[in-house]
């Protein structure tokens, strides 16, 4: 009869903002107006990347990756919190939530990956201009943009079927807005130890592998722009991988930022902390897919040039 009641938690329910209906309003207006800046900014981005010969490099071919990752990773969620906040009972089914969790887990490691890729792009770009061709050659950089696809994808297909195996029999209201992982492992009524070390592997693999391979990248690419004579010719070169190095700080900083902060012992404070945690999810899942075209156009000639014949090309086919 235990094993029987184990199987029939069918659909979760997702606490989000329920206890504070005034956030809810207000929330809702903010993160679909990021989320729709988020399609318009990255979808613009993906638009000249393909249509523009001039961006047809390696370094925009990632950008274009990048661009579309962001916009299928917040896809992935985004719709299901802004339903949540206008529902007065967010419920999810089972396959629901394990497809969700899929997609913004793949997309997650996904990304880490691609950064690095782009890092090894500028490093090869700046360190060795003269064999940029031959080693960022179109056979090479689109076997690497679908290898970080490939390896996303795999991991999170390791990491949700470990987690579908779980019996989940007593509590099924989810402490987040969307089915978070780990949120989503507390829940269950078995050892989730295996789970616990798969993701701490993943988490070496897809996040620590990734910061060390582009610490190390800038490192050499910092060295080498300042053996260059002319203080001219540093602030170009410079300027080529500057946005990337923004993109990557904002983006593993907050990571860091969430998970190396330290947890409230005191009972009255963690819900306080909860509701901190769940918002600081909330707003790294939408502020860096937000902030990746902006960063990468304000200061990108090629891309506002891009954009600007676009929108003129758009305009005057139009009768």
């Amino acid at each position: 009869m235990e094993v029987a009641n184990q199987s029939i938690v069918s659909e979760f329910v997702l606490l989000g903002l329920s206890d504070q209906p005034m956030l809810e309003k207000m929330f809702f207006v903010l993160i679909l107006s990021m989320y729709l800046v988020i399609l318009l900014g990255n979808g613009i981005l993906v638009l000249v990347t393909i249509l523009d010969s001039h961006l047809h490099t390696p370094m925009y071919f990632f950008l274009g990756n990048l661009s579309f990752l962001d916009i299928c990773y917040t896809t992935s969620s985004i719709p299901l919190v802004l339903d949540g906040f206008l529902t007065p009972k967010k419920i999810i089914s089972f396959s629901g939530c394990v497809v969700q969790m899929f997609l913004s887990f793949a997309m997650g490691a996904t990304e880490c990956v691609l950064l690095g890729m782009m890092a090894f792009d500028r490093y090869v770009a700046i360190c060795n201009p003269l064999r940029y061709p031959v080693v960022m050659s179109k056979a090479a950089y689109t076997p690497m943009a679908i290898s970080s696809w490939v390896a996303g994808g795999a991991n999170s297909l390791v990491q949700i079927s470990l987690a579908v195996q779980l019996p989940f029999c007593g509590d099924n209201v989810i402490n987040h807005f969307t089915c978070e992982i780990l949120a989503v492992l507390k829940l269950a009524c078995a050892d989730i130890s295996t789970n616990v070390i798969s993701m701490g592997v993943a988490n070496v693999i897809f996040l620590g592998l990734p910061v060390l391979f582009i610490f190390v990248s800038y490192v050499f690419i910092l060295t080498t722009i300042l053996r260059i004579p002319s203080a001219e010719g540093r602030k170009k070169a410079f300027s080529t991988c500057s946005a990337h190095l923004t993109v990557v700080i904002i983006f593993y900083g907050t990571i860091l930022f969430m998970y190396a902060k330290p947890k409230s012992k005191d009972p009255l404070g963690a819900d306080k902390q909860d509701l901190s945690d769940k918002l600081i999810s909330l707003f790294y899942g939408v502020l860096t897919p937000m902030l990746n075209p902006i960063i990468y156009s304000l200061r990108n000639k090629d891309v506002k040039v891009a954009v600007k014949n676009l929108v003129s090309d758009k305009c005057f086919t139009q009768p």
